[in-house]
């Protein structure tokens, strides 16, 4: 199988059809839409600065609490304290990765630089874990399942299509982990 990025003396260079970046584009964006605060930045100069937000609750949607989960298990004080003084630089922060990705599919001849590979690397990932909330990926038997999927074709409901989905953006996220360690590799 052909690799979609591969690591080049000037960065890492992705080869991908109009067709695929048109479907990452809207991935990102969607993503994006799903990251974006419900209310706006504190206006607390110091709180919004540090991305305090007092306002904060658990995600209710699976998906977005997979891309948000808690960072203390069996403590919910903790839990939502912890998330109160992260989540939203951390939306932030997934934000800025699913932009910065989606406006390097713009340019004609996409090559990446370290910072732009994490930026890519980052996205992808957020794409990764909301399709496998949605696909119900919990083990390697429900992975198995979604890999069974292997051609348009057989895309005859939205599970089987979100399944094709998933294994090109697995398929993506690993040729991207290669040639980043294949980069790696050559700089030693």
């Amino acid at each position: 199988m052909a690799k979609a990025f591969n690591a080049g003396r000037r960065g890492i260079t992705g080869f991908l059809e109009t067709a695929e970046r048109e479907l990452l584009r809207k991935l990102f964006a969607d993503i994006v839409t799903m990251l974006e605060p419900d209310t706006p930045a504190h206006e607390d100069p110091l709180a919004a600065l540090i991305g305090l937000d007092m306002d904060v609750t658990p995600p209710s949607d699976p998906a977005l609490r997979r891309l948000l989960p808690d960072a203390v298990k069996d403590d919910a004080d903790s839990a939502l304290e912890f998330r109160q003084l992260t989540e939203r630089s951390l939306r932030e922060t997934k934000i800025g990765a699913l932009r910065a990705a989606s406006l390097d599919l713009e340019k004609e001849k996409l090559v990446l630089d370290p910072d732009a590979a994490k930026h890519w690397s980052m996205a992808l990932n957020d794409v990764r874990l909301v399709l496998a909330e949605r696909l119900e990926i919990r083990d390697e038997a429900d992975a198995e399942r979604v890999h069974q999927v292997q051609d348009w074709g057989d895309a005859e409901d939205v599970e089987s299509y979100l399944s094709l989905v998933y294994n090109f953006v697995s398929w993506l996220q690993e040729s991207l982990v290669q040639a980043m360690l294949a980069q790696l590799k050559s700089a030693k």
